[in-house]
């Protein structure tokens, strides 16, 4: 036995940090395995496919949205001129028809002019007797052929109208107007026409 063991003032000296007892050191974790590592790529791809699945869907249906607008300007641009050709071609088969019913009654009033007499005389009873003054506007040719036939009418002004055509007369008096053009004519025929096709059941 040493001395240094019996004697009481001796203190055993220990290096500073080694009188602690060593604390067990925390567990690391388990590294991920080839499985779990490829469970989370999947669910990475599934989650990112997911959702850009969703954005292209709904850039895609804006896109279709954006296209069906156009093509509906484009067709309505398509309707308007049609709708506009469809005004004109008809305003065109009314003068059509206006033109080609002059020439045929214009070529009756020339082989027969007590049919622009008769319609003269209606003209001037529409009027009645209660005008002071009438003018009775005919074109020059049947302002010649009818002459001899109005020259007893009293009250009752002829004159020369260039403007209208064979079988046309217009008719002024102080309260009166008579439109007997073609096209006035065949006005008050279409609606006549109209009027009695709204009025079938």
């Amino acid at each position: 036995m040493s001395a240094a063991a019996h004697d009481p003032d001796i203190v055993r000296w220990t290096a500073p940090g080694l009188a602690r007892v060593a604390e067990p050191e925390a567990e690391l974790p388990k590294p991920p395995s080839v499985e779990d590592l490829e469970a989370l790529e999947r669910a990475a791809y599934d989650e990112g496919h997911a959702r850009g699945h969703a954005d292209g869907l709904a850039t895609g249906q804006a896109e279709v949205r954006r296209m069906i607008a156009q093509i509906e300007g484009i067709l309505d641009g398509f309707t308007r001129p049609l709708a506009r050709l469809d005004g004109e071609v008809g305003d065109a088969l009314g003068d059509l028809a206006v033109r080609i019913a002059g020439v045929l009654l214009g070529r009756a009033y020339i082989a027969d002019p007590t049919l622009l007499s008769d319609l003269v005389s209606e003209a001037l009873d529409a009027v009645g007797t209660s005008s002071r003054e009438v003018e009775l506007r005919l074109h020059p040719d049947d302002l010649g052929v009818l002459a001899p036939h109005l020259a007893g009418l009293s009250g009752v002004r002829l004159t020369n109208d260039a403007a209208l055509a064979r079988g046309e007369l217009r008719l002024h008096s102080e309260s009166v107007r008579i439109d007997g053009s073609l096209a006035a004519r065949l006005q008050a025929c279409l609606d006549a026409l109209v009027e009695n096709n709204g009025s079938e059941p």
